[in-house]
């Protein structure tokens, strides 16, 4: 077995990375960021990326650090609410954006994964989402054609891994890391601890090693609250 556990994840990353290439990147809001990774990446001074996540980070922090560099050339996203420098790359001509329904952008990664080059979906029909796509109609209702996501390189964070890349995800941190991790050529895990083969319930596993081919260690992530709210004093 190959060994898949990388010194850092600059290692990890410094001979696949490329100008051009199509990067999925796990998180929902601040939750579930690969981190380490995403800092990794920056260092790399690749350009020209397109960016697959559902969210693109906030002002310093997740693939905001990537956008304030301008190594992003395209994302295709859902909710991107939390970026001023997004929005001001945009609004300026400077960025490309391709918005998705956020149930269509986890069924297009996960279909991706799975070899299926399309499918058909109710979301978005009558709405500028289905400008240019094929609709058709299935027992009297109309549907879209969307196109499936894969990508050269996938970023991804766990919880725990063993030494084959077996994954165990922390309740919402779930979110969008499996469906990425299976449509990445090249998936890179991100996760707070390593355990030898075996040491897995199996029963436990989210997401099995065939689809992880690297594994950084990152024990002390920052763990961010996007928007802190407390209750009044009385």
């Amino acid at each position: 077995m190959p060994n898949k556990v990388y010194a850092s994840a600059d290692a990890a990353l410094q001979d696949i990375v490329k100008d051009g290439q199509t990067l999925a990147v796990g998180g929902f809001g601040l939750c579930g960021i690969p981190e380490a990774l995403i800092v990794a990446l920056q260092k790399t001074g690749a350009k020209q990326l397109t960016c697959i996540s559902n969210n693109a980070g906030v002002d310093g922090f997740g693939l905001g650090i990537l956008l304030e560099t301008k190594q992003i050339k395209k994302m295709i996203s859902s909710y991107v609410g939390e970026n001023k420098e997004f929005e001001r790359q945009y609004l300026n001509g400077e960025l490309e954006v391709e918005l998705t329904p956020q149930g269509t952008l986890a069924e297009k990664l996960r279909a991706g994964g799975a070899g299926i080059p399309a499918f058909f979906t109710p979301t978005g029909v009558g709405t500028l989402i289905a400008e240019g796509k094929e609709i058709r109609e299935f027992d009297g209702q109309d549907f879209i054609l969307e196109k499936s996501l894969t990508a050269d390189i996938a970023l991804v964070k766990a919880y725990k891994a063993d030494k084959a890349g077996n994954l165990i995800f922390r309740k919402t941190a779930q979110n969008f890391n499996p469906v990425c991790a299976v449509a990445g050529k090249i998936s890179i895990a991100e996760v707070e601890e390593i355990v030898e083969i075996g040491d897995l319930d199996p029963d436990e596993i989210h997401l099995p090693g065939i689809y992880i081919n690297r594994i950084v260690l990152n024990a002390h992530p920052e763990k961010r609250i996007e928007q802190m709210t407390l209750k009044p004093e009385v």
